[in-house]
């Protein structure tokens, strides 16, 4: 938990070195007293980053482009799955001396909660993660319905740990320019009219203002 303190490998008793022996009538002692062994071990230590948002989604979805666009943060951007294979911290700063922190998590995929895809490695991180952002591609591009994509990507977040369903989140609807996304995007309202979804063009900048000022709203308030 957070601010828990243990003793993971207690410290040996200190020793005491010549000079601790000196005297008026000995100031050059040629004796010491050693320590004792502290304890040992090995251990596995597993990090999971922390940050107040978490972009989720399937690859080339657009995550590292919407972090690109949103932060100093400069992840790889390249057209072909899992360009991203560790997750990237952008820090965004706002007007007014607020800043906040996005986490780009790797692509899920299905099966992930099965740790294909080295899911395991991807999804833990969103455990730490304040409020999610599900990047959809919603042209579907890569030949997937944008409300399939965000179903499965609810089964996998469940299915691995159904806490993190209980976290508040929104949509990103990404590739808005594209000819199929605006039906997409009907669509995909008419079948989740209680999710928040928010237009954006990664690529560009359109959008862009008001998903941070969304995400400073999760984050600072």
């Amino acid at each position: 938990e957070h601010g828990q303190q243990f003793v993971l490998c207690a410290g040996g008793r200190g020793g005491k070195g010549n000079h601790h022996f000196a005297s008026s009538t000995n100031q050059t002692p040629r004796h010491a007293q050693p320590g004792e062994p502290g304890g040992e071990g090995h251990y596995h230590l597993e990090l999971r980053l922390m940050a107040d948002i978490g972009l989720v989604g399937y690859p080339n979805a657009g995550k590292s482009t919407l972090l690109n666009a949103i932060s100093h943060a400069k992840p790889k951007i390249a057209p072909y799955p899992f360009t991203t294979l560790h997750p990237q911290i952008g820090v965004v700063e706002m007007d007014g001396w607020e800043r906040y922190t996005v986490c780009d998590i790797p692509g899920i995929i299905e099966g992930a909660h099965f740790n294909v895809g080295l899911g395991h490695a991807f999804l833990r991180h969103i455990r730490r993660c304040r409020t999610l952002c599900i990047i959809l591609d919603m042209a579907g591009i890569d030949d997937r319905e944008p409300w399939d994509d965000y179903e499965k990507i609810l089964y996998e977040l469940e299915q691995y740990d159904p806490d993190m369903l209980a976290k508040p989140h929104l949509v990103a609807a990404n590739k808005m320019d594209e000819q199929a996304a605006g039906p997409n995007l009907t669509e995909f309202r008419e079948r989740f009219p209680e999710v928040e979804v928010l237009e954006i063009m990664a690529a560009i900048d359109e959008g862009i203002p008001g998903l941070k000022e969304r995400f400073r709203e999760e984050a600072c308030d």
